[in-house]
């Protein structure tokens, strides 16, 4: 998020029901904050699918097996740190152990 900025005033046209919303739940001195991160997380949104372009344009498409791969390993990674935070071995340790043994 940027901080310190200079700002300019712009003039842009939104939708009466969706300003008032959003005023409504932010109050009337919080909107401009608001819609300055809302331009910011678009921002960030279009350069991450330019650099997904890029990298399909370079490597490839991702495929379903490599999202059924990183999904899996997402899964594994979230398990050994709730292990972790509870104090209890690893998933697939006893074996690992048994194994060693």
């Amino acid at each position: 998020m940027v901080v310190s900025m200079a700002t300019k005033k712009y003039t842009v046209t939104l939708p009466e029901e969706l300003a008032e919303e959003i005023r409504a739940e932010v109050g009337p001195g919080a909107f401009s904050a608001y819609v300055t991160r809302a331009i910011e997380r678009q921002r960030e949104h279009d350069r991450l699918g330019e650099l997904v372009e890029r990298l399909e344009g370079e490597y490839g498409p991702v495929t379903d097996a490599d999202l059924a791969a990183a999904e899996a390993e997402r899964r594994e990674i979230e398990q050994w740190f709730a292990d972790q935070a509870s104090g209890r071995a690893p998933a697939g340790a006893e074996r690992r152990n048994a194994a060693a043994a």
